[in-house]
Parts: structure tokens; C-alpha cells; sequence
């Protein structure tokens, strides 16, 4: 079985993205790694070449900032990496800057490919997924957040990203999938305020235009981290490569967990999820066979 890894990455010094991290993490699954480095204002290309493996492949990009409707050029950046795939991986696997897989999920993840590596009707495994938000303390534990997504997918080139690279449709419909019992975690909402606040002010650029993102995005020196509607203390364990940026962490966060700033509607669908698992008007760009 051979496995390709692939993202994509844009000003990763700049806004403080751990794509380092996020590679090296899933690294030891992959047999090949392809990076779409786009054209940045710092020293991302140099970030990637540091990493030092020969699994890596850079392959330059540029950006077309004018695709702005629904994030498309994430998509579009992220089918540049998986079209640069070698043509005989069985799997490839997507992981995005600011996501880092845990060691602890290596093995589950290799069965899982091994396992359904000869049953053509499985197109992709979906993981599960941990948002960390405002420090490494807290997740996320609102509606607000997103469950699940498609993170390895055949090496299919019909397949390919949707919308806001978020996941994958192969001729216009969602993938046939099977869960796998992995977690990815998610660390875009963790970084200083500064960052956080410069990444915000870009990022939206990406889904609207400058009037818009001049209306809507407030304009502070941090990010205010305190204006979120209701997180959990994370009671778990990190990936070991990140647990360097972790002890790096050089502001504070605090939040009271049992202040759930929620609308009724909001606690009630919460307290049902809570209680039965399941969430009522879930989306879900995938189907689980």
C-alpha cells in the first residue's frame, strides 16, 4: 500500500500557522508528501524546506485572489497538491495548516486504509475532529463547530475539493465513505491575538470583498478571544509535535466552561446532542456506507 500526503499553505510565518506540525504529523503514514506553497510575503517556502525530509515535494503556486465566492481558491490550491500526486498511491491524504493529527491515531488509520484499500465502493475515511479555541486549555463544544470531515480519499483524480476545500465530491456528489475512530485537531483558533487579528482581516478577503471586510472585521491591535458562545476544558493529550509551539504560548485565556452564552433554541438542540449524540440539521458533505 502506498500512501501520498498532500496540502497546501500561504504566509505561514506570518500568521503563525503550525503547518510544520501539521506535516510532520501525519508524515510517517505517508510514503510522499506534496506541498502547494503559494506566493507568500515571508519565508513559508523556506518553513517547508526546513522540515528536512525527502518525502517532501514542494511544487509553487500562485494564488487567484479574485476567487473570492465561498473560499474557492482553498479548493482550488488544495486540487493543485492532489493533482501533483504520483499516479500509483492507493490513498491520499489531506490535511490542512492548522490541523495536527495525534500519534496515538497512526495505527488506526493505517488498518483502516489496509483494510479498505480493496473495496473500490469506499472513496474516503471520515475522522472526527477537536477545535481548540482561544488556548490549548479549551475546545469547542458548540453547534457552531464542525464533527467530521473527510481527511484521506482515494487517489482518484475525479475527486475534488469542494467549495472551500472543507472536503470532496467526485461528480458533483458527496463521497462514499467509512468512520474511522481518529481525531484531528484543530488549532486555527488558537495563536497570539495578534496573529489571530492579522489572519482574521486577511482570511475573510478570501469569501468577501474589501467593502465588506472593512464593514465587518473589526479593527483591534488582538483578537478578542472572550466572544464565543460556549467551550469544554480539554481533558486529553496533545500530538507530540506540537507540544513545543504549546509550551511557546505566550498569552493568556481563561473562559468559565459552565457559562453557556447560548440562544434557547441554541441550548435546547445543544442539551439534545449532549444527550443522545445526535445533531438535528447536521451537514454533512459526505455519506457513510
Amino acid at each position: 500500500m502506498k500512501v501520498s500526503g498532500f496540502t497546501f499553505i500561504r504566509n505561514a510565518v506570518k500568521y503563525d500557522y503550525p503547518v510544520v506540525e501539521a506535516i510532520t504529523s501525519i508524515l510517517p503514514l505517508c510514503d510522499e508528501f506534496v506541498v502547494a506553497v503559494g506566493n507568500s510575503d515571508d519565508a513559508t517556502r523556506q518553513l517547508i524546506e526546513g522540515i528536512g525530509s525527502p518525502k517532501i515535494k514542494i511544487i509553487d503556486t500562485i494564488w487567484d485572489d479574485s476567487l473570492r465566492e465561498r473560499g474557492r481558491v482553498l479548493a482550488v490550491e488544495t486540487d493543485k497538491a492532489f493533482d501533483a500526486l504520483s499516479s500509483d498511491s492507493d490513498w491520499a491524504f489531506y490535511i490542512q495548516g492548522d490541523e495536527v493529527l495525534h500519534e496515538k491515531y497512526h495505527q488506526p488509520l493505517k488498518d483502516a486504509m489496509l483494510k479498505w484499500r480493496e473495496i473500490p465502493e469506499v472513496e474516503g475515511l471520515l475522522l472526527n475532529y477537536l477545535h481548540f479555541y482561544g488556548s490549548y486549555d479549551y475546545v469547542g463544544d458548540s453547534r457552531r463547530w464542525y464533527r467530521r470531515e473527510v481527511r484521506i480519499i482515494r487517489n482518484d483524480k475525479s475527486i475534488r475539493s469542494y467549495r472551500d476545500a472543507q472536503g470532496f465530491r467526485k461528480d458533483g456528489r458527496p463521497l462514499n465513505v467509512k468512520a474511522v475512530e481518529a481525531t484531528m485537531y484543530h488549532y486555527g483558533w488558537v495563536k497570539p491575538p495578534e496573529a489571530q487579528q492579522a489572519k482574521q482581516e486577511n482570511f475573510n478577503k478570501l469569501w468577501h470583498n474589501d467593502e465588506w471586510v472593512e464593514k465587518n472585521i473589526p479593527k483591534t491591535e488582538g483578537f478578542d478571544y472572550s466572544k464565543i458562545d460556549s467551550l469544554a476544558h480539554f481533558e486529553g493529550t496533545h500530538p507530540e509535535v506540537i507540544q513545543s509551539r504549546i509550551n511557546r504560548q505566550n498569552w493568556e485565556f481563561d473562559f468559565d466552561p459552565t457559562q453557556k452564552r447560548l440562544p434557547l433554541k441554541s441550548r435546547l438542540l445543544h442539551t439534545i446532542e449532549n444527550l443522545s449524540g445526535w445533531r438535528i440539521g447536521e451537514y454533512r458533505n459526505y455519506r457513510v456506507i
